[in-house]
């Protein structure tokens, strides 16, 4: 190469790297403002998810409070999974996500909320888990793990393990902004191996006490896995939508590029490919073994009305983004991406529909007011909550200390 193709190149890569940093200097990136449009719809879309509340509390009591647990469930697990791949990026020290971060933190705000969602179900809605009013009915260690009080109380301990975490955090990132420390990052690197393990245990035992003990004389040892995969491929298409979403305002326009949405929409193929085989483990296992005790759950979910739903569960998370997301090409296309990451996230409801209702109501399907409201109104609150923190803090932690790797991030 000739010595004023170097200078030519060197140039180009001076003039780039200027335009990121006035870019990164901006008032966009510094203090997002949410279009008032933007706020104004989700304002209608709680408002509708308060009407249907407010129905299915006077006429419809049962429904209301499975369909509260389901999304209720389905917030916490966009949150839980946000902090979880925050965390996995200091363990492992990856400098590529650290301007997709903030999105990341934001998304996080949710866990209050439905972790509020899960303790308004466990109080006023129990009458919808039989263990609590069947202690009778279960024996041994069962019996005393599903005691109501005992429930309580884990409850209460999975949240505060998962809010004190992710608060010291952020904490810790967001100070990074004002003094550029490097210690914090070491401090959180530490954190999240700690909150890794304290994470998978809360994860794990929290999707037994909340889901399965719904149908309490049904086990399976890998269901905690299996609500992992789905709310970890759902948080990692919100993040997918919710940059694409702030390239379009111009807040990340030069800042998140394409190479960092084809390393998501690795990540998408990968954790729905992931679900898929622990679905795909989980319903062999049981079917193979064939005991009683463990077939009822997916007999009701597959010999009956149930069955076209089972399937077209399978079809959302995971056909629809293998196949879409198996050439590389589509994984740089931002609209296909969008997309994808939609689908992957009306199936994770699905999903978590068909864990709650077909314990609830084995024979019909509910799908009324209550089962459309809902869904719609907590999808408002997740947009307000999230966007009211993107705008609270700088859109890039300005002083990471991987922020440059981040910035010239290729393939």
């Amino acid at each position: 190469m000739s010595e004023g193709t170097l200078q030519m190149d060197q140039t180009i890569d001076n003039v780039e790297h200027d335009a990121v940093t006035r870019k990164l200097e901006s008032q966009a990136v510094r203090n997002f403002k949410v279009p008032e449009t933007t706020i104004k719809n989700l304002k209608v879309m709680l408002g509708i998810g308060a009407l249907a509340a407010f129905v299915g509390l006077v006429f419809q009591r049962e429904n209301l409070w499975a369909s509260l647990l389901v999304n209720a469930y389905y917030l916490i697990g966009l949150g839980l999974g946000a902090i979880f791949f925050i965390c996995i990026n200091y363990v492992a020290a990856s400098g590529w996500s650290v301007v997709t971060r903030r999105v990341s933190e934001a998304m996080t705000g949710i866990i209050p909320i439905g972790a509020l969602g899960i303790g308004i179900v466990l109080l006023a809605g129990y009458d919808i888990y039989p263990a609590f009013g069947e202690e009778e009915h279960l024996t041994g260690f069962k019996a005393l793990w599903l005691r109501y009080d005992f429930v309580l109380v884990r409850a209460v301990v999975y949240i505060a393990i998962w809010f004190y975490f992710t608060r010291a955090i952020l904490t810790n990132s967001r100070q990074q902004d004002h003094d550029g420390n490097r210690s914090h990052t070491q401090k959180n690197a530490r954190l999240s191996a700690l909150f890794i393990v304290l994470f998978s245990l809360a994860a794990w035992l929290s999707s037994f006490d909340w889901i399965m003990s719904l149908e309490p004389h049904w086990f399976s040892t890998i269901f905690g896995v299996y609500c992992f995969s789905g709310f970890f491929s759902s948080s990692i298409a919100v993040t997918i939508i919710l940059l694409v979403w702030l390239q379009k305002q111009g807040a990340l326009n030069g800042i998140v590029t394409d190479e960092h949405l084809h390393d998501l929409g690795k990540l998408l193929f990968a954790f729905t490919t992931f679900w898929a085989y622990i679905w795909f483990s989980q319903y062999m296992l049981i079917w193979y073994s064939d005991m009683p005790e463990e077939t009822n759950y997916f007999i009701v979910r597959t010999g009956t009305v149930w069955g076209p739903l089972f399937i077209f569960n399978i079809l959302l998370n995971w056909l629809v983004p293998f196949f879409v997301l198996m050439p590389a090409r589509t994984k740089r296309n931002m609209g296909i991406l969008v997309k994808v990451a939609i689908v992957v996230l009306v199936g994770h409801w699905l999903d978590l529909y068909l864990m709650v209702y077909p314990a609830i109501s084995p024979d019909t399907i509910k799908f009324g007011l209550v089962e459309i409201g809902l869904p719609i109104g907590a999808l408002g609150l997740y947009g307000l909550v999230t966007l009211k923190k993107l705008s609270e803090h700088p859109l890039v932690p300005i002083k990471d200390p991987y922020l440059q790797e981040s910035l010239h991030h290729h393939q």
